[in-house]
């Protein structure tokens, strides 16, 4: 008699939250940058272009999903560690660079937060013009102190 054997069955592979986050972060950035739908949307969209373009190898995330912001939570742009982040406020778009305080800043683009001993942070309010050159090379350079390059 032949012995009778069972189909061995796959699971399901669980994805965490966190990886679904992740993977659908630069949409969820989209949907936060549409929601705004004001100059700030328009201001958040820009920084995002430059950090792309300053590090080919930035990641998208999302952080801290809360009623208060819709549970979209808070635009992080990343590697090897966190770059900095992109948080909306009715009068202002506030980066924060998680190392900002250890970075070079010749052109005096960091304007808040500057009595920390780790973070520096950029307020932009409508109306402002961000030297683009000098924060492409501030993303390049919180990239290299990540990276320990």
């Amino acid at each position: 008699m032949a012995k009778k054997t069972t189909p061995k069955t796959t699971k399901p592979r669980k994805v965490s939250a966190k990886a679904t986050d992740q993977a659908n972060a630069s949409d969820v950035i989209d949907a936060r940058i549409s929601e705004l739908g004001d100059w700030r949307g328009k201001t958040l969209a820009r920084v995002r272009t430059l950090i792309r373009q300053a590090d080919k190898g930035v990641v998208e995330e999302v952080k801290w999903r809360k009623p208060s912001n819709s549970m979209l939570g808070i635009p992080v742009w990343s590697h090897a560690g966190i770059i900095c982040t992109g948080e909306t406020y009715k009068d202002k778009v506030k980066l924060t660079f998680a190392k900002g305080a250890a970075l070079e800043d010749p052109a005096g683009v960091f304007n808040a937060s500057l009595e920390g001993n780790v973070r520096r942070a950029i307020d932009l309010f409508e109306g402002d013009k961000l030297d683009e050159k000098a924060f492409k090379g501030l993303i390049r350079e919180a990239v290299a102190i990540n990276t320990g390059g």
